[in-house]
């Protein structure tokens, strides 16, 4: 394996595509209403777009249940994230904010965070990272570093270009480009 991991998931990447099983991704952050969710689908678009929908299955969650009302419905995606989604073409429907869960470690082939913080609630939630799939989106960049939360900063444009720079590289990770 790669210091990156890289080798590894290329590997899994192989095996999906022998086995016709699709590689998930879990993309999380804090709240699951800004972050994850425009990674969710800035993925699903790129994917879509290199003709890959068949080999992905792609989703988000959030490490805090702060976003979830007492009747266990999520908030939708906070209004600056989808317009700055629906700018770029991309429609997040009725996309609703839901907590990650230790079962999800299972279920899920790499669990992407957007920065250390998440990371530490991710291992936290599912009891540890044996297996190495937790790790921070921009890991795979030339740059690695956090992606700031645009709920505290404002600026959903710098966080619109640092997940779409993760997500284009985690892609041709994993597709070996």
């Amino acid at each position: 394996m790669t210091d990156d991991g890289t080798e590894f998931y290329m590997k899994r990447m192989t095996d999906t595509e022998r086995g016709g099983e699709k590689l998930r991704i879990l993309f999380v952050c804090w709240g699951n209403i800004c972050r994850s969710p425009m990674a969710e689908f800035i993925m699903k678009d790129m994917v879509k777009r290199a003709g890959l929908e068949d080999r992905f299955e792609i989703a988000s969650a959030a490490t805090s249940g702060e976003e979830i009302r007492g009747d266990g419905t999520g908030n939708p995606v906070y209004p600056p994230a989808r317009k700055l989604l629906e700018a770029h073409g991309l429609d997040c429907g009725d996309k609703r904010a839901r907590q990650m869960t230790r079962e999800d470690y299972d279920r899920w082939d790499l669990l992407i965070g957007m920065e250390e913080m998440n990371l530490r609630y991710m291992k936290r939630i599912t009891g540890g990272d044996p297996e190495c799939k937790i790790r921070r989106l921009l890991d795979w960049s030339k740059r690695p570093r956090d992606i700031a939360d645009p709920w505290f900063s404002g600026d959903f444009e710098a966080a619109w270009r640092d997940i779409g720079e993760g997500c284009a590289a985690l892609l041709d990770a994993l597709t070996g480009k």
